[in-house]
C-alpha cells in the first residue's frame, strides 16, 4: 500500500510541475448575432470577427454564438448564456443595449459588451469602430476618379449613417478639387433613406431610381450589397459597405468599407484574462484596425489608390481630420469653424447634412 501511495503522490507531482505555471482557464465567450451568419454585411462582418478570435487565441476559448436575436428576444439569450457560466457575452447591434443591461444587473460577474450603444455598468462595457473615416476615403476616392453625381442608398436617418454621408461628401469633395474636376458643390451625393438597416427589394428599387435620375456611381450603406447589385446590373459602378460588396457578385463594386470586429474580441478575452478588462466606451478606427478597405477595383487608377492609402496611413497614426472646418451645412451655415474639429459627442449625435447632399433627414 505504501509503494502504491508512493506511486500515487510521484504522478501527482509530476503532473503539477507538468502544468505550466501560467497555465489559463478556457474563457467561455458568447455572442448574440442580430442576422444569421451568411447575411453578406453587418452579421458577416461579425462572424468574420468570431472566426477571427478562434484562429487567434484557439483552445483558450469556447465560443458560441446565436443568430437572429432581436430585441424582443435578447434578454432570454443573455439570460441563458450567463447561467452557463459564460465569462463574456457581446450584444452585437444597437437594439440589445437595454435587454443587455437589465441582464448584467443580475449577474455582475459576467463581462457584457455592446456595439453600437452608449450605455454601460460596472460590468458592461460598449464599442463601436469610426467607419466615417473609411466612408471619406471612399468619397475621396470617388471624387478623385471624377464621379460628381454620386446617389447614395441610406439606411436609417440616425446619427451613425448621417455622419457617414456626411464623411463620404466631404472625402468626395476633397477629392473632385484635388483631381481639379468642376462640379456643383451644392450637389455631389443624392441621399436617400430606408428607413431600415436591410431591405433588398427598397435597396434595389432606390439605387434604379437614383441612376435613372442621373447618378453615375451608387454607395451602398445597408447591410446587403443588394444596391451595389443593382448598380452592376445597370452598368453604373458601386461602393459596398459592411463586407466586400465584390465577394457576392457585385464585381462593378470599385472598393467596399469594411468592419473589422476581430481585433477588439480578442483584446476583450485577453484583457479579462489578464483581469485588467474595464467597462469603458471602446469608439476606434483605422488606428486600431477596426475598419479596413478591401481590395481596389481594377478599374480604380494605381495613382488614385497611392493617394486613398496615403490618407489612410493618417488615420493609422492618430492623425482623423475630417470634420475639421470650415464645414457648412446644406442651408449654408457655418457648423464648424475653420481650424475647429467637431467633437466625438458632436458626432455621435449629429443631425445634421453637409453641404453637397441633396435630400433631407426623414422624421
Amino acid at each position: 500500500m505504501k509503494k502504491i501511495l508512493l506511486l500515487i503522490i510521484s504522478l501527482l507531482m509530476v503532473i503539477s510541475i507538468s502544468q505550466p505555471a501560467n497555465a489559463k482557464k478556457k474563457i467561455k465567450v458568447a455572442f448574440a448575432l442580430l442576422w444569421t451568419i451568411d447575411d453578406m454585411g453587418w452579421t458577416t462582418a461579425a462572424y468574420n470577427g468570431i472566426k477571427y478570435l478562434k484562429e487567434k487565441m484557439g483552445d483558450q476559448v469556447e465560443i458560441s454564438y446565436t443568430e437572429k436575436v432581436l430585441a424582443a428576444d435578447a434578454e432570454r439569450v443573455f439570460r441563458k448564456y450567463a447561467r452557463q457560466g459564460y465569462d463574456i457575452i457581446f450584444g452585437t447591434t444597437f437594439e440589445h443595449m437595454d435587454p443587455m443591461l437589465m441582464v448584467a444587473q443580475d449577474f455582475p460577474k459576467v463581462v457584457f459588451e455592446h456595439c453600437a450603444g452608449y450605455k454601460t455598468a460596472p460590468n458592461m462595457g460598449n464599442y463601436f469602430a469610426r467607419m466615417y473615416q473609411a466612408d471619406y476615403l471612399a468619397g475621396y476616392m470617388a471624387g478623385l476618379m471624377g464621379y460628381k453625381h454620386v446617389g447614395t442608398v441610406a439606411t436609417n436617418p440616425i446619427p451613425e449613417p448621417i455622419r457617414g454621408v456626411n464623411a463620404f461628401t466631404l472625402g468626395l469633395i476633397k477629392g473632385l478639387k484635388k483631381g481639379k474636376h468642376s462640379f456643383n458643390p451644392n450637389k455631389v451625393n443624392t441621399v436617400v433613406w430606408l428607413k431600415a438597416w436591410r431591405d433588398p427589394i427598397n435597396e434595389t428599387t432606390l439605387a434604379e431610381t437614383l441612376i435613372s435620375r442621373g447618378c453615375i456611381l451608387i454607395r451602398q450603406m445597408a447591410d446587403t450589397p443588394d444596391s451595389s447589385l443593382a448598380a452592376c446590373k445597370k452598368g453604373v459602378p458601386a461602393i459596398g459597405y459592411g463586407a466586400d460588396a465584390a465577394k457576392y457578385g457585385a464585381s462593378c463594386t470599385l472598393v467596399s468599407t469594411l468592419w473589422n470586429w476581430g481585433p477588439f474580441f480578442v483584446k476583450v478575452v485577453k484583457e479579462v484574462q489578464a483581469g485588467t478588462w474595464k467597462p469603458t466606451p471602446y469608439w476606434a478606427g483605422f488606428e486600431q484596425n477596426m475598419i479596413k478597405l478591401s481590395s481596389f477595383n481594377a478599374s480604380v487608377p494605381k495613382s488614385v489608390q497611392k493617394k486613398v492609402l496615403k490618407e489612410l496611413e493618417k488615420f493609422k497614426n492618430g492623425e482623423d481630420n475630417v470634420f475639421v472646418g470650415p464645414i457648412y451645412d446644406q442651408s449654408g451655415k457655418l457648423r464648424v469653424k475653420p481650424g475647429e474639429k467637431l467633437t466625438d459627442k458632436e458626432l455621435l449625435t449629429m443631425r445634421w447634412l453637409v453641404k453637397g447632399i441633396v435630400g433631407n433627414i426623414p422624421d
